[in-house]
């Protein structure tokens, strides 16, 4: 699936993307085109229009209209370059939310047309030209979606560490490993976390190593601004209050493993085979049968 859909139930006040996005849950795309063919009326042009006309793209790939997805995609992608002649991506947060979907829905359109060559491309380019850019994580995901599986894993580096030191993933050939990458912030990470402590558990026999990365955002629940020193002994606050069955799960703090592995969406659960090849790339929470079915595949 690729929407995540809000309530039905729009609040009297939201804005365009919210509208937008509650026509599209209820399939109705005539009701969303007027809503966008309205505000762009009165406003124009504007980042919040392209990011909820963004949706429009998403909500065609998820309804399999190939056709009318790599349009919308396309056209939202026209509309940001228009922007980017006089403004940076990440001058506010609506544009790159519109270019990032909008290069994810072309990559997507491509894979399901047999094109991924082409999609892989399409993408390594949009690296290259936004890699300095707060959708670098979100291209890099969907370019590991596309060509990391069955690759060597990526290194993991460490700026600062919780829990025990992390191994070198080199020195863990021979052992199947889970790289769970979380954020201190993140519901679906906490209750992925009593999943991950039963499976770690049922396969510690087979040698199932578990390794927890996750990073700074300069902000905590309490702070906006957090001082690093803050905000890393918030995380391990966080760590023993929600992963009291991973507290001996080494953690890695570093920008640097989330942007290698496009660990944008949380969780992210990378499954690595004993050669230390990646066998399972997958952004978000998983159930239990369904990791217990992907680890079982590893330990063998």
């Amino acid at each position: 699936m690729v929407l995540l859909w809000l309530s039905l139930a729009a609040p009297a006040s939201a804005g365009i993307v919210d509208q937008v996005r509650m026509s599209l849950a209820q399939s109705n795309f005539s009701a969303a085109e007027a809503e966008l063919s309205s505000y762009r009326g009165q406003q124009g042009v504007t980042p919040e229009y392209l990011e909820a006309y963004s949706w429009m793209g998403r909500a065609a790939l998820d309804a399999q209209e190939l056709d009318q997805a790599a349009a919308y995609a396309k056209q939202t992608k026209s509309l940001v370059l228009e922007q980017l002649k006089v403004r940076t991506l990440d001058a506010e947060p609506h544009l790159p939310m519109a270019l990032g979907a909008a290069l994810e829905v072309q990559a997507q359109v491509m894979v399901a047309r047999g094109q991924r060559t082409q999609a892989v491309a399409l993408l390594q380019t949009a690296l290259q030209t936004y890699g300095n850019t707060s959708i670098r994580a979100r291209l890099q995901k969907n370019l590991n979606l596309l060509s990391l599986q069955g690759k060597p894993a990526p290194a993991l580096k460490d700026v600062q560490f919780l829990g025990t030191k992390p191994p070198a993933l080199a020195q863990l050939k021979g052992s199947p490993v889970l790289l769970f990458f979380w954020a201190h912030w993140c519901g679906d990470c906490k209750a992925e976390a009593p999943i991950i402590t039963q499976l770690r558990s049922e396969f510690a026999s087979n040698g199932l190593v578990v390794i927890g990365p996750t990073q700074l955002y300069g902000y905590t629940a309490q702070v906006e601004h957090a001082a690093a020193a803050d905000e890393l002994a918030y995380i391990d606050a966080v760590r023993h209050r929600f992963y009291g069955g991973l507290l001996d799960m080494p953690v890695p703090i570093s920008k640097y493993n989330f942007d290698t592995y496009g660990a944008s969406t949380t969780p992210t659960l990378v499954l690595l085979d004993r050669t230390g090849k990646v066998a399972m790339y997958h952004p978000g929470a998983l159930r239990y049968q369904e990791l217990r079915a992907e680890i079982e595949k590893v330990v063998q």
